[in-house]
């Protein structure tokens, strides 16, 4: 017999902020994914508080399965120093401990922690694995919608749930209601699995369809996500062999608020400043060690200011298509051999950065300021772009700036442009260069402006060079080439 409970889900109590009408999973739903998020549609825009809990309970058991505690600030909204973590040569390990026990496992009540030792207390979800934890929002409210994140792969396969929400939490009284959960996920073999918002495909989320599939399959593994809005951090690292395809470019949407305020470096963790790998938190999107990963027909943004990806992609051999990327500062990072064709980039300045090497084909690019800072090694090309558009968005900016940059700089930072179109670009090109630029290759070739006329590049840096075909030709050829500049990896196309 199915509970009185399951019926109906019922106001027990009129407020401000509107009724629940519906909610999803609707109550008495089976075959619900366990990744789903919690939603309630009003019918008025709802208030939400800042105090009570909402709780998970396992129905057959009665154990307390997740909670999410409303009086617990989602994260910073000032910069904070957190404690060091060291960079490591080898890929980032994750270890054990409470913070893991209490964050993301089946053993206990999980619960927002403090912020390891910054004395501070914010909600925290595990990501990918990554134990040290994200900040993020428990209850996101959009219009007559309220949307509820469970903490991360807490909720299983073939289990029925009972959610709970205290009054406090809308401002009146809600009636519990439950939910059955599929009695097991894809084939671990499955070459396809399918990402749908509205819960109608193996996953709701594109998390948890990475956090499913093996890290490093044998045969190459189709995350197919179907055209719709997922509000969620995306993080993997590890992980190789593995295709995320959107259905439409323009209707797969990918986004978060996150920032390098929001979701902070530990003290000596910086993007910006050190080589290896790194447990980067302040992107929308982040593919950390990764190789042989494909990203096409996505839009990945984070909606936050400041230092603030799109994606981050760090690893080798990965490619990045047919995709809209918009962020900040810094909206794309690449680190290891990318190849970037029919990529759209839309930031506020540094817009792509990184340590290459990149080959960009028929992109288009726009930066309110300066289009990169490039900040790759002797050992390997940079940015290399090819029939690309780079449009300022605010006024003349410079293709790229290489100021130090606390007390270090970039002296083999290598951009070069072949067959670009330019719309807004200084008459000086290229900006700021600090120390030994003697290495530094600031190149074009064959720059046009939107009507096709050719560049006037008499004020150019004179850091910068222009190539031409009578004296260039064999490094026209080279740099147009992406299996030359990836360090001999030759892309499919």
């Amino acid at each position: 017999m199915i509970p009185r409970l399951l019926c109906t889900l019922a106001l027990i109590a009129a407020a401000p902020g509107g009724a629940a009408t519906t909610v999803l999973p609707a109550a008495g739903a089976r075959q619900v994914n366990p990744d789903t998020h919690l939603t309630l549609r009003f019918d008025q825009p709802p208030v939400l508080g800042s105090a009570g809990l909402i709780r998970i309970y396992d129905t057959a058991s009665g154990r307390l399965v997740d909670t999410l505690d409303l009086s617990i600030p989602a994260g910073p909204t000032e910069r904070t120093k957190l404690p060091a973590a060291p960079y490591l040569a080898t890929p980032y390990v994750y270890t054990d401990g409470p913070r893991a026990t209490n964050a993301n496992t089946k053993a206990g009540t999980p619960s927002a922690g403090a912020e390891p030792g910054d004395g501070s207390k914010y909600q925290l979800t595990i990501i990918g694995g990554f134990t040290d934890g994200f900040h993020f929002l428990p209850v996101i409210v959009r219009d007559k919608t309220a949307t509820i994140y469970p903490h991360n792969n807490l909720l299983d396969y073939g289990k029925r749930y009972r959610v709970q929400i205290d009054d406090a939490v809308f401002g009146h009284a809600i009636k519990p209601w439950e939910f059955s959960t599929k009695p097991r996920g894809p084939a671990a073999d499955a070459q396809r699995v399918v990402v749908s918002a509205d819960g109608k495909g193996d996953f709701s989320t594109v998390q948890g369809a990475l956090d499913y599939v093996p890290d490093h399959p044998a045969k190459r593994v189709t995350i197919f996500v179907r055209s719709g809005d997922y509000e969620e951090i995306v993080y993997f690292r590890n992980k190789s062999n593995i295709t995320v395809q959107g259905e439409h470019r323009d209707k797969v949407r990918i986004h978060y608020a996150n920032n390098e305020v929001f979701n902070p470096h530990p003290a000596n963790i910086s993007t910006n400043e050190q080589p290896g790998t790194f447990p980067s938190r302040r992107a929308a999107f982040a593919a950390d060690n990764v190789k042989g990963v494909h990203l096409r027909d996505l839009t990945l943004e984070t909606t936050l200011q400041g230092q603030a990806e799109g994606l981050l992609i760090t690893g080798s051999e990965n490619i990045v298509a047919n995709t809209t990327v918009i962020g900040s500062g810094d909206a794309l990072q690449v680190n290891g051999s990318t190849y970037l064709p029919d990529v759209k980039v839309v930031g506020h300045g540094d817009t792509i950065l990184g340590r290459g090497p990149a080959f960009f084909e028929r992109c288009d690019i726009q930066s309110r300021n300066a289009f990169m800072w490039i900040r790759n090694p002797a050992t390997n090309h940079g940015n290399v772009f090819v029939d690309c558009r780079f449009t300022a968005l605010a006024g003349p900016t410079e293709l790229a700036r290489l100021p130090a940059n606390k007390g270090n700089n970039y002296p083999y930072a290598e951009a070069v442009l072949i067959n670009a179109t330019l719309s807004g670009i200084s008459p000086a090109g290229w900006g700021q260069i600090d120390g030994d630029a003697a290495n530094v290759r600031f190149w074009e070739f064959n720059s046009r402006n939107a009507d096709g006329t050719p560049v006037d590049v008499s004020q150019r840096n004179p850091a910068s060079r222009q190539l031409s075909m009578e004296r260039d030709a064999d490094t026209i050829r080279n740099y147009s080439n992406p299996a030359w500049v990836l360090g001999g990896w030759a892309p499919p196309h």
